[in-house]
């Protein structure tokens, strides 16, 4: 999920840079919500990994 959240930043600041304000936020809205659930599955996987 956090090469996805990449992803979508690289390419909301190459539309940003080309003047597509509507691509940029769609894809900066994009990138933050797969950071954000990456976070939660690694907080998850790695306390469920942590039990005998």
């Amino acid at each position: 999920m956090i090469s996805w959240a990449v992803t979508f930043l690289v390419i909301a600041l190459i539309a940003a840079v080309l003047g597509f304000s509507g691509i940029a936020g769609t894809a900066v809205n994009l990138a933050w919500i797969c950071a954000v659930i990456g976070i939660i599955f690694a907080v998850i996987f790695g306390v469920m990994g942590r039990r005998p």
